[in-house]
């Protein structure tokens, strides 16, 4: 396994081929009058990849908006199905209606998915394993950021539940299938916020003292660890996992503060929009080197630094192991 901060490999999803109908990630420019050696800079690494993605089966968490949104599009571009999966389904098929339109691709499809409630991610993969025979990239993309104190349908801490422990057990029930479809990828949506998190054992559910921009640092940094233990027991199964943070995006993710929407606001001049920031996820989905490229995480395209927790080995284990108790599954 290549650790978190190690180099790249190289390797290949799809063969490249022009761009036509979906090649190397563009986005619009959102203003022409900015100068363009500024938007270039705010914007960040650009997805080159013309790889095509025709056979290829995509899920995608939390795709009816925002940097999700833009992923799926590419995607689509680029000949996937692609399964949308959102608690708002209604949300989502607007989001699917405009994706099929734009790319002609009508295999983009909207399942129900609430990752704050356990039987809802049951069915949900229980349906996808009885309707799709294969699965080659699972993009854990969707998440809260900065909810005020609540928990999940099954008593997970709101943060902790959705960003962290919805995925892991969403992953754990659709792995075999990632297997089956090898050379596969899982690609996890992190942040930099990881680097103010810390896994408070003790208190994981933040009933003895929480704040709710910490909350999010913590499930952030349980994202990077996930993705370190994950790569660790992938290995020899053609599955990769990696992690990423997709800059700082002018998106709904702030909803649950009014300070931070208000300053988004202000500030959008300084944001990646949703398209500039989807492109480290469709990187890490697509890349041809990457295909053995596992256990990294990634900033604009290219490898980035991991926080000393992100890196403690001793902690993914037994987060891993906490994990499984709380959800009740054995992940061996």
């Amino acid at each position: 396994m290549a650790p978190l901060d190690a180099g790249m490999g190289r390797g290949r999803l799809g063969k490249a081929r022009g761009i036509g109908g979906g090649g190397a990630s563009r986005c619009p420019d959102r203003d022409r009058a900015v100068p363009s050696r500024f938007r270039r800079y705010v914007a960040g690494g650009r997805c080159k990849s013309t790889a095509r993605l025709e056979g290829k089966v995509v899920i995608i968490t939390g795709a009816n908006t925002g940097i999700g949104k833009e992923t799926a599009r590419d995607l689509a571009k680029r000949g996937a199905r692609v399964i949308i999966a959102c608690r708002d389904t209604a949300k989502a098929e607007a989001a699917a209606n405009e994706i099929r339109a734009e790319t002609g691709n009508q295999q983009v499809i909207v399942k129900k998915l609430d990752l704050a409630d356990t039987k809802s991610i049951r069915e949900f993969a229980e349906r996808f394993l009885a309707e799709e025979k294969e699965l080659h990239i699972l993009i854990n993309n969707a998440g809260v950021m900065l909810c005020p104190y609540s928990k999940t349908a099954d008593g997970f801490e709101m943060h902790l539940g959705v960003n962290h422990l919805g995925h892991f057990l969403l992953t754990f029930l659709l792995l075999e299938r990632l297997k089956q479809s090898a050379p596969a990828r899982i690609v996890n949506v992190s942040s930099l916020a990881h680097h103010g998190g810390r896994i408070r054992f003790h208190d994981l559910h933040g009933e003895k003292s929480y704040n709710r921009g910490l909350a999010y640092c913590h499930s952030k940094l349980a994202n990077v660890l996930f993705t370190r233990e994950l790569a660790r027991r992938l290995q020899g199964t053609k599955v990769t996992a990696n992690a990423l943070h997709p800059g700082s995006v002018s998106s709904e993710l702030v909803r649950h503060s009014f300070v931070m929407t208000w300053l988004w606001k202000i500030f959008s001049f300084f944001l990646k929009t949703p398209c500039e920031g989807a492109q480290t996820s469709i990187y890490c989905a697509v890349a041809e080197e990457l295909e053995s490229v596992t256990g990294q995480y990634f900033s604009d395209c290219q490898p980035a630094y991991v926080s000393s927790h992100g890196r403690d080995d001793e902690t993914a284990k037994k987060l891993w192991r906490v994990s499984c108790e709380l959800l009740g599954i054995q992940w061996d």
